[in-house]
């Protein structure tokens, strides 16, 4: 994965202007994570050809993690498109009440274009549902994740800090006694 630098600094990025500055778009925080991860996890699903484009551009219009929202494209690539795919056609179909067809899937624009009008309305219905459900659920994990962290991580110091008092107040005690009794 390139860096933040060699991306912004890209030629071919450069009609982007100072869009790609915002250092939102590159900090690991929960809301730039959790928004990278739903914004990935939406465009995984979506049936097109540039999914790491169309990704890059919306984590740029939301201020999401750019890194993260184009990797997660990457869920669904030519060896796991078609079964994915099939099965979110079968989920449309069965909220469609419609009968499968059988597919005997090929890698040809041909093929696409005999089945496209039979299979498009519930795989496109499908992938929808999959991609929101997916996306809500990727922000919702990754924030809960994040806050039970922090939550973790500040009782941890607090009781550090808690068993450092005590050792010092003991500390305390200890020097006292010897000082009184003299």
């Amino acid at each position: 994965m390139p860096n933040a630098t060699s991306i912004k600094q890209h030629p071919r990025l450069q009609f982007l202007g100072s869009l790609l500055q915002d250092p939102r778009l590159w900090h690991l925080h929960r809301r730039s994570i959790a928004g990278g991860m739903a914004v990935g996890l939406f465009c995984a699903f979506v049936p097109i050809p540039f999914q790491m484009v169309l990704s890059a551009g919306i984590a740029v219009y939301f201020r999401v993690n750019v890194p993260l929202a184009s990797a997660l494209i990457w869920l669904t690539n030519p060896i796991t498109i078609p079964p994915l795919f099939y099965v979110l056609y079968a989920f449309g179909c069965f909220l469609l009440g419609r009968e499968q067809e059988p597919l005997h899937f090929e890698f040809s624009l041909t093929w696409l274009m005999q089945v496209l009008d039979h299979i498009w309305l519930p795989t496109l219905l499908g992938t929808v549902i999959a991609a929101v459900v997916s996306s809500f659920l990727g922000y919702w994990i990754v924030s809960c994740l994040w806050r039970y962290q922090v939550v973790r991580a500040w009782r941890s110091r607090q009781k550090r800090h808690a068993q450092a008092k005590l050792k010092h107040a003991l500390r305390d005690d200890v020097f006292q006694q010897k000082h009184s009794s003299k």
